[in-house]
């Protein structure tokens, strides 16, 4: 997201220059399961290792963002408090699993205006086991299955295989891919490949969605440090980082189809920060060479398809038939393994698909890496019909 600006910036740069928003650094906490270990602790490592990366001492970033959705009150200041760089601003963000893209919106947007030089994002989660409780949804969309639930996203994958002519092979092919995928993911939590049988066998949840289409909620923690810099020294670049909320229209106040719409021609949120971004970085869905995107379920990564412009309405289906998603194909879509292999700690699920594109635009995803990937796109839905685009570029 460059700007140019005049005048001079409180850090002493000019600010008659255009200004890149770069990565110096990234860690990671792999995602799953980690008894024993607190929160603070999962996004320590995080932290530590991206400080490290970026090969900054430790109090050498001017403010702090932390996306976190369950941690507590100040859970990003309980963080860097135990690492013991405390005194700037910190800042924790809530946008459902778009926190950890909110927090970056922020972080970019910081920087391009010349208030800080260097800033860290990071965001983690230690989720509870079983089904998401979430303020944002009433008692009685709780009590009558219309909120973060199976039955939520069953509904709304029923409505795509209506309107896109996707089956459930189609759904059970997404798995295929993204499990197949988290095998050359050490942070992965799920690092077996599966059939389209093995995923048609596993429990029938809500129809149309078997136990294996649906992500697992776990524990996970992610950071960046971003940097001001000229964008001539073949850096990662943050080219854009849009957040949208839904338009009125929608039934239940979600930019999904689950219930229906007032108006058929509301766009989702998705669509609207996906434009959004587009415009910003100058470039468009041709000119992507790998996605992580949202797949809480796996009809949510088709519908993401035709929402974030990589595929005409209704024609999701066929984009994964013709492998054009897959590694090797012309768009891979979550060469990361995408959450069904992952899982999903919500503060930690943005900045993780940053981590991965960064690595894959740096060229060093490993087995799993996209060749000559150059334009990498992150995008993620929370709650409240929170939608994150970030486009990264290199």
């Amino acid at each position: 997201m460059p700007t140019t600006r005049a005048g001079t910036s409180s850090r002493g740069r000019s600010r008659d220059v255009v200004t890149a928003v770069e990565i110096a650094g990234i860690g990671l906490h792999p995602f799953g399961r980690f008894e024993g270990k607190t929160v603070t602790e999962i996004g320590v490592a995080a932290v530590r290792d991206a400080l490290a990366d970026a090969g900054i001492e430790r109090r050498a970033f001017q403010a702090a963002f932390c996306g976190t959705a369950y941690s507590g009150v100040a859970a990003g200041h309980r963080v860097l408090d135990a690492l013991g760089v405390t005194g700037g601003p910190i800042i924790d963000v809530e946008a459902g699993c778009a926190s950890g893209g909110a927090a970056v919106m922020m972080a970019a947007g910081a920087i391009a205006a010349g208030q800080f030089d260097t800033v860290l994002v990071f965001g983690m989660e230690k989720m509870p086991k079983g089904i998401i409780r979430s303020s944002f949804f009433a008692p009685w969309q709780e009590e009558a299955g219309l909120a973060a639930t199976p039955a939520y996203f069953a509904l709304r994958a029923q409505r795509l295989m209506r309107e896109s002519g996707v089956t459930r092979d189609h759904l059970a092919d997404v798995v295929v891919k993204n499990r197949a995928n988290g095998v050359h993911n050490p942070d992965a939590m799920f690092r077996k490949a599966v059939t389209a049988d093995e995923v048609l066998a596993s429990r029938l949840v809500c129809e149309p969605l078997h136990l294996w289409m649906l992500c697992s909620p776990n524990e996970g923690a992610a950071a960046l440090v971003l940097r001001a810099g000229d964008g001539e020294n073949g850096r990662v670049r943050v080219a854009a980082a849009a957040l949208r909320s839904h338009l009125p229209g929608n039934v239940l106040s979600e930019a999904t189809p689950m219930s229906g719409l007032l108006d058929d021609d509301v766009p989702a949120a998705t669509t609207l920060a996906a434009r959004a971004a587009f415009e910003e970085a100058g470039v468009g869905p041709s000119d992507l060479d790998v996605v992580e995107c949202q797949d809480t379920d796996a009809a949510r990564e088709l519908l993401s398809y035709e929402e974030l412009g990589l595929c005409a309405a209704g024609d999701a289906a066929k984009l994964l038939e013709e492998g054009a998603t897959r590694m090797g194909g012309r768009l891979p879509v979550n060469p990361s393994g995408g959450l069904l292999s992952k899982g999903e700690p919500l503060g930690a699920s943005a900045l993780g698909q940053l981590v991965e594109l960064t690595r894959q635009l740096q060229g060093e995803a490993g087995p799993r890496q996209v060749a000559g990937a150059r334009v990498g796109l992150a995008h993620t839905v929370g709650r409240g019909a929170n939608a994150s685009v970030v486009i990264l570029t290199r």
